[in-house]
């Protein structure tokens, strides 16, 4: 984090200054076995993609309200960090109804089309699998995004002062999201290197923070775990010790 980090996405394009080679997001699914690594670069590289769809393919720009319907997920924090990009405010859990496009995952297509805008989904299936037809009303974020371009730049800049996040109860502008972030980050004792494994799950800010935005604001990592309670202590164990975990929010 620099002090010239006004937005997440600012934090994004410190991380790839300093080192794009480490990793960035560790995601583990205890449901299914699945483990993903992303580096910093690839992160950046899906953000830039999902940022590119939304603001051209989806015509969304700054002000624009997302309901993000998504649990903990590598693919949530890129919905994050792309919404950061383009302007758009990330209202995760929102309502559908108030929401100019939505993004959801299983369990929530219903409530979803609530939303009278763009309507995106996600199958979370390992790999990021496409869905044999998507869900009605939705387009299928895997056939969507990879064609989308490797660079972003913003159609109009991103104002800072201006929302960037609701959870719950709590909004946020983009430099009071950077300032909460960086201020969990001291408060976790995070730093360059560390290593947060967290399974809590995105339906709130300390959720959130520990999940993504604290390890990015504090030059760390993640490991993002799902359905971390079908998980033993001794395999949990084993998991701190593999993945060199420094911290932990259970």
């Amino acid at each position: 984090m620099n002090a010239s980090d006004r937005t997440p996405a600012d934090l994004l394009r410190s991380a790839i200054a300093a080192d794009p080679a480490r990793p960035l997001v560790t995601f583990y699914d205890d449901a299914t076995g699945e483990r993903v690594e992303l580096s910093v670069a690839t992160f950046a590289n899906w953000v830039a993609k999902t940022a590119n769809l939304l603001q051209g393919d989806l015509s969304a720009g700054p002000g624009d309200r997302l309901a993000l319907l998504l649990p903990a997920h590598w693919q949530s924090a890129v919905w994050l960090l792309a919404c950061s990009s383009v302007g758009v405010i990330a209202d995760v859990g929102g309502d559908p109804a108030r929401a100019d496009l939505v993004v959801a995952g299983p369990g929530q297509f219903d409530s979803g089309r609530a939303c009278g805008g763009e309507r995106i989904a996600l199958s979370l299936a390992p790999l990021g699998r496409r869905f044999p037809a998507p869900p009605a009303g939705y387009a299928d974020y895997a056939v969507e995004v990879p064609g989308q371009g490797d660079r972003f730049a913003a159609y109009a800049p991103v104002d800072p002062e201006e929302p960037a996040l609701v959870v719950g109860d709590v909004e946020l502008t983009g430099a009071e999201l950077v300032e909460r972030a960086g201020a969990d980050a001291d408060r976790l004792g995070l730093g360059p290197g560390s290593r947060l494994l967290s399974g809590k799950p995105y339906d709130s800010w300390d959720g959130l923070s520990a999940g993504l935005f604290a390890p990015l604001a504090s030059g760390g990592s993640v490991v993002l775990c799902r359905h971390l309670d079908a998980l033993s202590e001794e395999a949990l164990a084993k998991r701190v010790e593999s993945e060199r975990v420094t911290d932990t929010a259970v």
